[in-house]
């Protein structure tokens, strides 16, 4: 089977073709251009599969939270404006008359772990991304967990701090507030304004920058505290890191050793990992989406 399979982000698409077996012949990366809305995305999307006429399924990740059953976005924010509601599944379907699945871009990114990274060797982890903001999948003897509404894992609207500040979602004192890439580039701008995002904050500090790497190490708590909650929920042995931030060691190092600070002693065998896919996991959990379900 040659799938065709699409990670929508708020920044760029990733796009793959797979062979018969599953091995990714063809990759390629399109800017989203998120500002211009869904319409222009979902065409833009059409526009690209149409290159690639023999396949034999279309699999995609998506940000926004997504119905996985019926494959349209149930709810997208200002990121994607004009994107709730937009029915993938039915309207390529329609179009290139082959089977489409459609899932939100965590929880690909969390199947993408399991079936081909470092999730392969455990039924149950925690799956959390950093960057604009924080995202989250629950992985159940080897299925994600859904939750009721199909939406479980929306780990960055924990609350971190009653009457914090506000959140894009409507509420206050958000977790991804004071734990996602932003909120820590936002914190490292007080300190050197010429910081204007991840990689040049760690750039700096491997430089000797001393203040920012008070910033980044506060940053690292306030990661770790959000972490250590749900370790105390879901009690997994491990869980699993993923965004820009988290691909450097010195991250995932500092996390995991301020998450088992704030843990119980009984759960102190837990592991934190590094996605081993990075920014692709999104692309292996679509073709797992035909491959394994």
């Amino acid at each position: 089977m040659k799938i065709f399979a699409a990670d929508i982000g708020g920044t760029s698409i990733k796009i793959c073709v797979t062979d018969e077996n599953g091995n990714i012949v063809f990759f390629k990366e399109v800017e989203t251009e998120s500002k211009k809305g869904g319409p222009s995305i979902f065409k833009k999307l059409e526009d690209i599969i149409s290159e690639y006429p023999e396949i034999d399924a279309i699999s995609i990740s998506t940000a926004g939270q997504v119905n996985s059953e019926e494959g349209y976005i149930i709810y997208a924010n200002d990121n994607i404006p004009n994107y709730t509601g937009t029915r993938i599944k039915d309207r390529l379907e329609t179009k290139f008359n082959v089977h489409v699945k459609v899932e939100n871009d965590v929880n690909a990114a969390a199947l993408g772990e399991k079936f081909y990274g470092v999730g392969k060797q455990y039924g149950d982890f925690l799956f959390l991304t950093f960057g604009t903001g924080i995202g989250g999948a629950i992985v159940i003897d080897s299925k994600l967990h859904r939750g009721d509404t199909g939406t479980a894992g929306e780990f960055g609207h924990m609350n971190h701090y009653p009457n914090g500040i506000h959140c894009g979602c409507g509420k206050r004192g958000c977790y991804e507030q004071y734990g996602s890439t932003t909120a820590l580039v936002r914190e490292a701008k007080k300190v050197n304004p010429n910081c204007t995002n991840g990689r040049q904050l760690l750039e700096m500090i491997q430089g000797g920058d001393k203040r920012l790497f008070e910033v980044f190490d506060t940053w690292t708590n306030e990661v770790a505290i959000g972490i250590a909650s749900l370790i105390h929920i879901f009690n997994p042995p491990c869980v699993i890191l993923g965004g820009g931030i988290m691909e450097q060691d010195m991250s995932i190092k500092l996390v995991s050793e301020k998450v088992h600070q704030h843990i119980m002693d009984s759960y102190s065998d837990v592991k934190i990992l590094k996605s081993q896919f990075g920014n692709k996991a999104g692309l292996y959990g679509a073709i797992s989406l035909h491959k394994f379900s």
